[in-house]
């Protein structure tokens, strides 16, 4: 509601009322949550994503390993072979791929370290991890540490957890075509140009905050509104968002909005904790548990990126949202007849 509040009060209403739809994404979780008819079919569906993923993800070294100098003509294979220095897979840009892998990746991790399957699953989990690393995406690389850090203590195999990701590590990212690049030069470096304009775009989103603190300048209007904000040091005059979801936020909707952003996750994590608690040991409380660091691994990495208006992305992040809320819905209800224990 205060998405459309947002988009009467901009400069353009109607295209902002159009960018306003992305909202509608969010009903994804109520969507996934009522999908399942029990607990055996919330972790049947996570375990097919995840072999989904992989089978992408195999796809994408693929795509980086026999990457040619120009695309072949052909129409699907010259797509998917377009641009493909950095892993996309069937993506329209690397940064989509990296933000599925890396949720799925943290997600993965408790059940990897114990669950009965974890045979199947720990494969799956290296072909997605390398397939990450080659996307060249630092901000996910960050994201799925952090997230593959928090999913470890989640799991009871703490070190099975962290060897993995040390596996990962040494055996994956130094086999990236150009990634040497991306590690040699630090994000934080002022040597480095993506760093150079993502500090103008803080200062240019802050500027335009400072001017309209409460309602923003409308949904999807960063791109008619940056150029005037932009500080001379930028590098591009023109985005249509300034790779910091918070910020994002802020500048399309206010402060307000922001506020609101930050208590609905505020409140997922709550009622997730609250389910994990209460689930015993075994498969759904691994799940819960990487599901709650997979969402802080994607809020991490929005730091870097706007994964927030990234569709695919955004889906993959309500669905994994509602898990936890599914299994909920599974747990049995008391017999007619059976006493209540106070």
């Amino acid at each position: 509601m205060w998405t459309l509040l947002t988009a009467v009060a901009s400069a353009r209403p109607i295209d902002a009322f159009r960018e306003a739809k992305s909202v509608l994404w969010l009903a994804s979780i109520w969507a996934v949550m009522f999908a399942f008819s029990d607990r055996v079919a919330v972790h049947r569906w996570f375990r097919l994503l995840c072999v989904c993923a992989a089978v992408v993800a195999t796809l994408s070294i693929v795509q980086v390993a026999f990457c040619p100098p120009t695309p072949p003509a052909w129409p699907v294979v010259g797509r998917f072979f377009r641009k493909c220095d950095r892993a996309h897979g069937f993506f329209s840009i690397y940064m989509t791929l990296a933000g599925v892998q890396l949720m799925l990746l943290v997600a993965a991790v408790p059940l990897v370290a114990a669950a009965r399957r974890r045979l199947m699953l720990i494969p799956v989990w290296v072909i997605g991890a390398i397939a990450l690393a080659l996307t060249g995406v630092r901000g996910a690389w960050v994201g799925a540490f952090a997230g593959v850090v928090g999913a470890a203590f989640v799991s009871k195999r703490r070190a099975a957890a962290i060897l993995a990701v040390a596996i990962v590590l040494i055996a994956g990212i130094p086999a990236a075509r150009n990634i040497h690049v991306r590690l040699v030069t630090p994000g934080y470096s002022v040597l480095d140009d993506t760093t150079r304009d993502r500090l103008a775009m803080l200062a240019g989103g802050l500027r335009m905050i400072a001017e309209r603190p409460l309602m923003g300048v409308g949904p999807g209007q960063v791109k008619h509104t940056y150029a005037a904000y932009a500080p001379p040091e930028a590098l591009r005059r023109s985005t249509s968002h300034l790779h910091n979801t918070p910020l994002q936020i802020a500048v399309e909707r206010g402060l307000v909005g922001l506020a609101l952003w930050i208590a609905l996750f505020v409140a997922f994590f709550v009622r997730a904790r609250m389910i994990y608690q209460r689930t015993s040991a075994g498969d759904d409380r691994a799940l819960v548990g990487g599901v709650m660091t997979a969402v802080a691994a994607f809020l991490i990495a929005g730091l870097f990126e706007y994964n927030f208006g990234d569709t695919e992305v955004l889906l993959l992040a309500c669905a994994l949202m509602a898990l936890p809320f599914a299994l909920e819905r599974q747990e049995p209800e008391p017999t007619a007849g059976t006493a209540m224990v106070p």
